[in-house]
């Protein structure tokens, strides 16, 4: 599972870095076209940016979420292992709830938008909603991952490590 785990990681990281590339391009496009008049003022840049912004945003929410990136507050003092452990297993109880709506919930939104097409461009909606089932289905694979390891070090007293 970890394997699958770590090259599942890799390939969304992989996939946030050629999505930030992507989006130069669209970007460059309509600004160029703004104050040049070589190229026509295409609208459909901004929704192909937006677009990809959105995947952007959520392939970073899968990768923030294993490596702990998300937002973290320490409140209390040098705990013990055992007691950060368990304090990270109650969080993530409350991020797997959040979970669970995210893929709920994106599942019916995918659902709503799976025969619409874009406006402009024409794409599938379904292509864009999908990130969010998606997000929720790989935050619970890499809760998994976090409950195993903090119930283990729970377990083994071992000490975390802190990132700041």
């Amino acid at each position: 599972m970890k394997a699958f785990l770590d090259l599942w990681h890799r390939l969304l990281t992989w996939l946030m870095a050629a999505t930030v590339a992507i989006l130069l391009i669209p970007v460059c496009l309509q600004i160029f076209s703004r104050y040049t008049e070589l190229i026509p003022r295409y609208i459909w840049t901004e929704e192909m940016s937006r677009f990809l912004f959105i995947w952007m945003i959520m392939l970073g929410a899968m990768t923030g979420l294993r490596e702990r990136l998300h937002f973290d507050v320490d409140l209390w003092p040098q705990l013990s292992a055992r007691t950060d452990a368990v304090l990270r297993i109650i969080a993530n109880v409350f991020v797997l709830a959040f979970t669970g709506i995210m893929i709920y919930w994106g599942i019916e939104f995918t659902r709503f938008g799976w025969k619409q097409t874009s406006e402009l461009a024409d794409l599938p909606m379904w292509l864009i909603f999908i990130a969010w089932p998606l997000t929720g289905i790989t935050w619970f694979m890499f809760l998994v991952e976090a409950f195993v390891r903090d119930i283990g070090m729970f377990r083994r007293n071992e000490v975390l490590e802190r990132h700041l």
